[in-house]
């Protein structure tokens, strides 16, 4: 199925997606896209629908063909104080900030989001896998934030971040339960899930 613009007449709006909040480890990254009026890409789907080559083609596609785009990303040190989910938020207004068109619109993937200025928004569940803003950020911000994690992944191979990225797979904990955890790590994930692992 092909994706589709959200507004009937065309208006700047940004998509917005988020990646790697579920993660045991590293920062939640999120995107922000706002792309042109007659875009079309057979191949552009919500990111975790598609391949890792894929998402890897697209991206510079994305990045060629868009009137605006920006990455940004929020630490572990501060997902640990404000939360996931305001993290994520937060992820997304710095990618906005960034953009050097002002959208008239915001498209925000997923049912909840902190308003971002006077800006009108709309929170979509399942948008990256409907609209194609959403869905060119979601393949932005996954791309930037897997290629982190396989950065990190080299100075602390024994947690495999290269293929599981920082989610909670048994590897990972595993390895968290015999090394411990480390800098890149977000405290209030990685108590809850050595507790589990001491039961």
């Amino acid at each position: 199925m092909l994706l589709k613009q959200y507004s009937k007449t065309w208006i700047p709006e940004a998509g917005c997606d988020e990646a790697g909040r579920g993660c045991l480890a590293g920062p939640v990254f999120a995107a922000a896209v706002i792309l042109p009026e007659h875009f079309e890409n057979e191949r552009l789907n919500d990111s975790k629908q598609l391949t890792e080559k894929t998402r890897n083609l697209l991206r510079p596609v994305i990045e060629s063909e868009a009137l605006a785009w920006a990455v940004a990303s929020v630490s572990p040190e501060e997902i640990d104080e404000i939360n996931i989910l305001n993290a994520s938020f937060l992820a997304m207004h710095r990618a906005l900030d960034q953009l050097r068109i002002q959208p008239k619109l915001l498209l925000i993937d997923g049912n909840r989001f902190k308003p971002y200025g006077n800006i009108h928004h709309q929170c979509i569940v399942k948008g990256d896998a409907t609209y194609l803003s959403i869905a060119a950020a979601s393949v932005l911000a996954k791309t930037y934030r897997d290629d982190y994690m396989a950065q990190i992944h080299e100075d602390f191979p024994m947690y495999g971040w290269k293929t599981n990225k920082g989610y909670p797979t048994l590897k990972h904990k595993t390895a968290i339960a015999n090394y411990g955890s480390c800098l890149h790590h977000r405290k209030t994930f990685n108590a809850a899930i050595q507790t589990r692992l001491d039961l």
